[in-house]
């Protein structure tokens, strides 16, 4: 496989939107977070109980998934570098492994998104009752 500067640049533009929407989900979910923690001041609720565990987990996943996101930037930087000084064989390594960070930040996406979705059924579940 032939591999360019061009080739890890590619993932920049990628890396970049997936940052932001994990740092919008980030964002989202502090304000869930701080507006259940409001209403559980005020009166206790056990759906509201049950959910500060989801949310603290959640809150972890996307920590690791910005970490790797992150990671896998920074790869792709020292993939350009190495590229640029003729060391092909360590670039394609490091593309490699930029890779691989970028499928497990997006793994972890996937484990939230659903950890997401329970949160959602929890909420939902005191109005089947």
């Amino acid at each position: 496989m032939n591999i360019d500067l061009t080739t890890p640049a590619l993932l920049f533009s990628t890396i970049s939107l997936l940052l932001l929407a994990y740092t919008n989900r980030f964002l989202a979910l502090a304000t869930i977070i701080r507006t259940l923690h409001r209403e559980y001041q005020k009166s206790p609720d056990p759906v509201a109980a049950a959910q500060i565990s989801n949310l603290r987990r959640r809150v972890d996943l996307i920590r690791d998934m910005q970490t790797l996101g992150v990671a896998s930037l920074l790869s792709c930087t020292v993939c350009m570098g190495l590229l640029f000084a003729g060391l092909i064989f360590f670039g394609k390594a490091v593309f490699a492994v930029s890779l691989v960070l970028m499928v497990g930040s997006l793994t972890i996406s996937l484990i939230e998104i659903r950890m997401s979705v329970g949160a959602l059924n929890l909420q939902l579940s005191d109005m089947e009752r």
